[in-house]
């Protein structure tokens, strides 16, 4: 069973031996809500969180949610999420509304797909009908959980700033939520079902 956990401060040790999982692997670190920039200051990181939920929207800012997804076996973060309830002229061009990531010695069991969907009730919850995503043209298994959770392909271009060939992806959120429901909702845990509609 998995769910989201709000980021606290109980959560350090975890938190922060989950980026260095993604440093010792040489793996590029998504979806993390800026949480590897902050690794001497955790607290510095909890704090921006909070400052990141501010609904204000400018070309600096957009609001944000970061969320562990934990797996409640045994509280092991299996994967992040950082989902962007607004967008900017920028967001709206490259990065869209979630990036995401599973650690590399999680990866291969079907976990970002519960991650995406738990995403997407988020979505839901802010009102968001169609969710932008995008990915690396080579991140075959970004590619694959999108279109798992019913990803529309948009357009494939070269993005100069990281000399990348990107793809973008449309997920129509409610359709997405009624059609896979069966299959997720049983993987998700009975706390997380109470505070995630």
């Amino acid at each position: 069973m998995f769910k989201y956990v709000v980021p606290t401060i109980e959560y350090k040790e975890k938190a922060l031996e989950y980026i260095q999982e993604f440093y010792q692997y040489h793996s590029p670190i998504n979806g993390v809500g800026g949480l590897h920039k902050y690794l001497e200051d955790y607290e510095g990181w909890l704090k921006k969180l909070e400052e990141d939920k501010n609904p204000t929207v400018s070309e600096n800012h957009v609001p944000a949610q970061t969320f562990f997804l934990v797996r409640e076996e045994d509280n092991r973060i299996v994967g992040m999420s950082n989902i962007r309830l607004a967008l900017n002229e920028r967001l709206k061009q490259y990065g869209g509304h979630i990036g995401y990531s599973i650690r590399p010695t999680e990866r291969g069991k079907g976990y970002n797909k519960i991650n995406l969907y738990l995403g997407l009730k988020v979505c839901k919850e802010h009102g968001i009908e169609e969710a932008f995503l995008d990915c690396d043209k080579e991140n075959l298994a970004s590619a694959r959980t999108m279109i798992a959770l019913g990803g529309n392909f948009v357009r494939e271009y070269y993005h100069e700033p990281t000399k990348k060939i990107i793809q973008d992806y449309l997920i129509p959120v409610q359709e997405s939520l009624n059609k896979y429901q069966d299959l997720y909702e049983p993987m998700i845990s009975k706390e997380e079902k109470q505070t995630v509609k």
